[in-house]
């Protein structure tokens, strides 16, 4: 429960901003390394990819291509917030601003959640990607909750610390695993690959079919973890324009590199593509490697899966102790969260909670749960779920934040109401269709586990149930919610006026 809950009597002056600001150095570059390492790039292209290709068939790459077109469509209204709303928090900030403090904590508790059980499915899959590397060299069978609970000391410990230090650990992985992928990339397409380099793929007439919504909703959720460009305003250099340039940049890093990864590897087996991705999809790409490049890179594949996964957890970890961080600075969870390291001005307590709260989750899976799939699944799905309804919520929330302002001077109709509103709609229906087949994100018969959504909807209301009752009982504190502890976090007419 919140201290806003156990404490009425605290005093407004408690609600400062100077013990609670998070600080930093990011430049663009490493910003945009950090998020990236979120979509675990290895492990898309050497799993994701070939499902989609069995979805769709040889026209897999313009899944990429097209939600590339409708997250930059998002980026332009969302990193149009980040110059108006001067605010850490995100998507607790915008929903705040947008649709009202109380949705704004309700979206708060949604995020946390929602990146946390995505955190308990990376730490699953790490623990098993740690475990079939070591088998792989010749060493001993290591339960998968082992390399698990090796991976969370790393983590936690990581998560103490300053941003860069996690930067610098998160970019170092994501070169390593950029310079593979684009090592077959080369080697494919300078080779021809199976049967010469083809447009076929990019033939959109072929795309639409039974499989193209679920292609698109697995492109959709390789996206997931850019927008965590904006959490990271305290600790950025000039956030105004590092985080909009890094948003952007990890957009079309994204979709581009992935359209490319695609198309080799469809080029790699030309028009048995379909067949291969249908028949065994996670050998894929293995196969394509050692057939263009080499087959002794195979080790160095599952080693780069492994630390792949543990840089995804760090990725997501530290998204979690931000928001945790947040709210404990609102009053909104315990006000111990919002402690800010002396030294290292990294949110430690939060972080330290997230830890915590994430290794329990893990012992209880480990424990009652035989099958370590349905963990990665559950915790996964779950959480893209969530993150994909925030973002169309987010969507919203900046059309109606600018429809009732008014639109700056210094800011078009296309960035305030059209891009928002188009972006509302094509997250809207990526949403609509995730529902409608969630057994693709967590398992089972369509419509088997729907009941798991349950976990988003008592979390949401929870965080508005919070809001609520401090509007009634602290209104001092709920008109501070979402960050808006007055220095230089609101929109300043003086600097952007309204356009007449």
């Amino acid at each position: 429960m919140t201290e806003a809950l156990q404490n009425p009597g605290a005093t407004p002056a408690s609600h400062t901003s100077t013990g609670t600001r998070l600080s930093g150095n990011l430049g663009a570059t490493s910003l945009v390394l950090s998020v990236l390492a979120f979509s675990a790039p290895i492990v898309t292209v050497s799993g994701y990819i070939a499902f989609a290709i069995g979805f769709v068939g040889q026209q897999a790459p313009l899944a990429w291509v097209i939600a590339t077109i409708g997250l930059t469509i998002f980026a332009i209204g969302y990193t149009t917030m980040t110059r108006h709303i001067r605010r850490p928090g995100a998507f607790y900030a915008y929903i705040s601003v947008g649709l009202g403090k109380t949705l704004g904590v309700g979206g708060a508790y949604l995020a946390s959640i929602s990146y946390m059980l995505i955190t308990v499915g990376i730490y699953t899959f790490s623990g098993v990607s740690i475990s079939a590397a070591v088998e792989h060299m010749d060493g001993p069978s290591i339960p998968w909750w082992v390399c698990t609970a090796a991976g969370w000391i790393v983590i936690t410990v990581l998560g103490h610390f300053q941003i860069e230090l996690s930067a610098r650990v998160l970019g170092t992985v994501m070169v390593l695993e950029v310079i593979l992928v684009a090592v077959f990339n080369v080697f494919v397409l300078a080779k021809g690959g199976a049967q010469g380099l083809s447009a076929e793929p990019l033939n959109p007439t072929k795309f639409f079919n039974g499989g193209t919504g679920l292609a698109l909703l697995f492109a959709f959720g390789n996206f997931i973890g850019f927008e965590a460009t904006a959490l990271y305003r305290d600790e950025v250099r000039d956030p105004r324009r590092t985080i909009p340039r890094a948003t952007y940049a990890a957009v079309f890093l994204i979709g581009g590199f992935y359209a490319i990864s695609a198309y080799s590897l469809i080029t790699a087996y030309g028009s048995a593509a379909p067949g291969r991705a249908t028949d065994d999809p996670t050998s894929m790409f293995d196969g394509a490697m050692a057939t263009y490049v080499s087959s002794s890179l195979a080790t160095i594949t599952l080693v780069l899966v492994a630390t792949s996964a543990l840089a995804s957890v760090l990725s997501t970890h530290n998204v979690v102790a931000r928001y945790l961080q947040n709210l404990g600075a609102d009053h909104a969870a315990p006000t111990y969260l919002a402690g800010v390291h002396p030294v290292h001005k990294s949110p430690y307590r939060a972080s330290a909670a997230t830890s915590g709260i994430v290794g329990v989750l893990l012992i209880l899976a480990a424990l009652f749960v035989s099958d370590e799939t349905k963990v990665i699944g559950a915790g996964s799905g779950i959480g893209t779920a969530g993150v994909l309804t925030l973002m169309a919520l987010v969507s919203f929330s900046v059309y109606r934040y600018f429809a009732r302002v008014g639109r700056p001077a210094d800011e078009t109709a296309w960035r305030v109401v059209i891009a928002p509103l188009i972006a509302f709609v094509i997250l809207s229906a990526v949403v609509i269709f995730a529902i409608v087949r969630f057994d693709l994100l967590v398992g089972g018969e369509p419509g088997q586990n729907l009941w798991m959504l349950l976990i988003l909807v008592v979390f949401l209301l929870a965080g508005c149930g919070v809001a609520l009752h401090m509007k009634r009982n602290r209104p001092e504190l709920f008109a501070r919610l979402g960050r808006a502890e007055g220095d230089d976090v609101a929109t300043d007419p003086t600097e952007h006026p309204v356009a007449p």
